[in-house]
């Protein structure tokens, strides 16, 4: 069970310390959401971000693409040090040639699916994927509450990966607080993305401490 805080809801003036808070306090990978302002209505990271970001830091960057054609920009990202790329079934004609480009770069690579989006669209590309991310809510921003219905498809991906002997880790991200945590593990996640709940508490700590509970 891995926890990704989600630097989205970090102080940007403060990036660096605020990385190396949950650094310190047992996460186990930093998650960075790159928005361009058209696949999703707010505008975060480019490439030189996660540039900046890589130097301190030892954590993977778990890096979520919610931009429009990818494909154009993966290299970019991948070579500015992230570890694992997510890209959107719902924002490219070509997902299985987007994962491909990044599996090509020797980083991990994730395919994401938003909450009124089924798994049967991305049942081609499963044996591909090192990650799939579940969004658990409608991204673009951050604060939003848990779309229970979400919950069906991790059990689905779950029940793909046991019969297929795939590998994938299932990834869950959006409104991820102690007791979502702990539905969307028995339904079959295993990375959580938390990015308010963890950033906003006076003890991040407490709240990364607070979820691995949840998750063990």
């Amino acid at each position: 069970m891995k926890i990704s805080p989600s630097i989205l809801s970090a102080d940007f003036a403060n990036l660096q310390r605020d990385i190396e808070l949950v650094e310190e306090n047992g996460a186990d990978y930093i998650h960075v959401d790159v928005m361009d302002g058209h696949f999703v209505p707010n505008i975060t990271f480019g490439p030189d971000a996660i540039k900046a970001i890589r130097p301190v830091t030892k954590l993977p960057l778990d890096t979520h693409l919610m931009i429009e054609n990818p494909e154009s920009y993966i290299d970019d990202f991948a070579e500015a040090g992230a570890d694992i790329i997510g890209v959107h079934a719902e924002a490219t004609a070509h997902i299985h040639r987007a994962l491909q480009m990044i599996k090509n770069k020797n980083v991990q690579a994730e395919v994401v699916i938003n909450p009124g989006t089924s798994v049967d669209s991305i049942y081609h590309v499963l044996s591909m994927v090192d990650q799939i991310l579940v969004m658990t809510v409608n991204p673009g921003f951050g604060g939003q509450s848990f779309i229970e219905e979400t919950l069906y498809k991790i059990e689905q991906l779950a029940k793909l990966k046991a019969e297929n002997g795939y590998k994938y880790d299932i990834e869950v991200d959006g409104g991820i607080v102690p007791e979502t945590a702990k539905q969307c593990k028995e339904a079959g996640a295993n990375v959580f993305v938390a990015g308010s709940y963890i950033y906003s508490a006076e003890q991040p700590k407490k709240q990364i401490q607070l979820l691995k509970e949840a998750v063990e």
